[in-house]
């Protein structure tokens, strides 16, 4: 009796391929969430510690429990002597790429430096402690590697200071800014996680093979270098550069579009309706103003009614890369760490998802089906 194959859509859109409690993306709703709270409320109201505890521990923490994290966290900014002495070197090969190359690199001797074994042989808690020293070296290796590849030198994380503030002052060597380091925690917080996207799910295969924290956390990095994945903040920014000014909206706009030309910024694999973290950043944009924010505003309205006459019955807003651009550039970020910035935040939610992959000891290995010339045949002889 013959059996039909299953057929699979392209991208595996829609497959489940496990469970989680880590959080989900309602597409339809216009809503995601991390554990069993709203991702956006969490953004509002709460700080990026409070999260991060929240992915890794289970739960919201107290005031006891967020000094003791944060206790916790601050020593472990601090680089190994040996990967604080490579960096120079990494920081001119990647001069290029830039510091999210330099960060896959840096992943591997940082996992190598601090011993990390592979998650298979380990206890859990022995997994969450390497996954929270990876995670809290992150945006000291990203902005180290930056400040090296501008010519400046590195400046050591502050004790005292907060996640996002710490990565600010990091960044620029500066006091910073209270308003526009709450704005920055606030994108950082919204984009911890967000179901199972390309990194995401590339994180969660290399740890169902039982590999370190870092090989886990390298891999994921490799799939949001990717500009359809993570690459599209500075490429959105890029966009509103390119139209100049109001009376190119249209013309520029119609011209993409009508050549089949994807607009960065616009459109989401999972959202129909207005993406929740456009809409927080959006807010955020505008508590600031000023004429960027007035014309991107302009732009996003004459962008959703253009493809609305010329695609209709597709549902296209702006996704999460468009505000978050206009945001990041307002907070003084330069261009080339809009992505490493998404990434010191998602390396939080990759790692959640690394330890609760970790817990299952099934490798996770899909077939494909073979569409290649007729097999088997005769190996030909060399003549």
């Amino acid at each position: 009796m013959q059996t039909t194959e299953p057929t699979v859509p392209r991208g595996l859109a829609g497959v489940v391929v496990t469970e989680t409690a880590l959080g989900d993306v309602r597409g339809r709703e216009g809503f995601y969430h991390y554990r069993e709270y709203s991702a956006i409320d969490l953004a509002e109201q709460r700080t990026f510690e409070d999260v991060w505890h929240l992915m890794f521990r289970g739960r919201l923490p107290d005031a006891a429990e967020r000094a003791g994290f944060a206790a916790e966290i601050a020593p472990l900014r601090h680089l190994p002597a040996d990967v604080r002495d490579a960096l120079p070197a990494l920081a001119r090969s990647c001069a290029l790429s830039g510091p999210l190359a330099g960060l896959r690199t840096a992943l591997s001797l940082l996992g190598a430096s601090a011993g990390f074994r592979p998650v298979y042989d380990l206890t859990d808690e022995r997994r969450a402690a390497d996954a929270l020293a990876a995670c809290a070296a992150v945006p000291t290796l990203l902005t180290a590697l930056h400040r090296l590849g501008q010519g400046l030198e590195p400046v050591a994380p502050r004790d005292d200071l907060p996640y996002a503030a710490n990565y600010l002052y990091m960044l620029t060597g500066a006091e910073p800014d209270p308003a526009r380091a709450r704005a920055v925690e606030r994108y950082l917080v919204s984009t911890v996680d967000h179901g199972f996207n390309a990194s995401t799910f590339t994180g969660r295969v290399v740890a169902s093979t039982g590999a370190d924290v870092a090989a886990c956390l390298v891999a994921a990095v490799g799939a949001l270098s990717g500009p359809l994945h993570g690459g599209a903040p500075s490429r959105a920014l890029d966009t509103l550069d390119a139209i100049g000014t109001p009376d190119r909206i249209d013309p520029w706009i119609r011209s993409r579009v009508l050549a089949g030309e994807r607009i960065m910024g616009f459109g989401h694999p999972v959202y129909r309706t207005e993406d929740p973290r456009s809409r927080m950043l959006r807010g955020i944009a505008e508590e600031f103003g000023g004429p960027l924010v007035e014309f991107a505003v302009q732009v996003e309205a004459r962008v959703e009614a253009i493809l609305a006459e010329l695609k209709p019955g597709r549902e296209l807003h702006t996704n999460v890369e468009f505000y978050a651009g206009v945001v990041m550039e307002l907070c003084g970020l330069p261009r080339e760490m809009f992505t490493p910035t998404f990434c010191a935040a998602r390396v939080v939610g990759w790692s959640a998802n690394v330890l609760e992959q970790a817990r299952d000891a099934k490798i996770i290995r899909p077939s494909a089906r073979y569409v290649g010339a007729e097999a088997p045949r005769p190996v030909p002889a060399v003549s």
